[in-house]
């Protein structure tokens, strides 16, 4: 049972017997002494793709949704749906552009460590790993001596995704990327 201090985008709690997944985080740092930290979380009803805000005290508790967890890898797009395949038994299961909303842009044909949420034989939701390795295909010629600053400039992924990266970096470099956050991690 995860408290609302360690829950993380893309979390999969159940509320009132639903699976819902986090979709969004907002702590609030109280400005009185003793207070804890409140965190607001945006959640997707998984059944029914509604949206639910709540709020939490960092030390409330939230149940685990009852969600059979599968590896698989991300293996194609077919239309407005994407999918993806079970690594154990090679069943595929299919999720729409809607339900990945956020996890789009760090998908890449052939990505493994990725974890379904399936319940009663279908795919509920999907929890991406920590990190990515993605090439850079556009981003400003780097600058000589850059390395000793920390500015960063923009840079186009594969897959579309636009991250801050720093400036010494070059168009076709491999880099790590965070997926909760999407930010640069470091090079490949």
């Amino acid at each position: 049972m995860p408290k609302a201090g360690d829950l993380k985008k893309g979390m999969v709690v159940e509320i009132n017997g639903v699976p819902h997944a986090v979709k969004q985080l907002e702590a609030k740092s109280p400005s009185s002494r003793g207070a804890s930290t409140l965190y607001k979380i945006r959640f997707t009803n998984l059944k029914t793709s509604q949206k639910l805000d709540q709020s939490y005290k960092s030390d409330e508790m939230l149940k685990d949704a009852d969600c059979q967890r599968l590896n698989v890898q991300y293996s194609y797009l077919d239309g407005e749906h994407y999918t993806f395949m079970n690594m154990d038994d090679f069943s595929q299961y299919s999720l729409s552009a809607a339900d990945l909303e956020g996890q789009i842009e760090y998908l890449s044909v052939g990505l493994e460590g990725i974890v379904a949420l399936i319940m009663d034989g279908a795919i509920l939701a999907i929890e991406l790993p920590p990190s990515v390795v993605m090439e850079i295909i556009e981003t400003d010629p780097s600058i000589k001596g850059a390395s000793a600053t920390g500015r960063t400039k923009p840079a186009k992924m594969s897959s579309g995704l636009e991250i801050q990266v720093p400036e010494y970096l070059e168009a076709g470099a491999q880099i790590k990327i965070n997926t909760a956050t999407g930010g640069f991690i470091s090079r490949a």
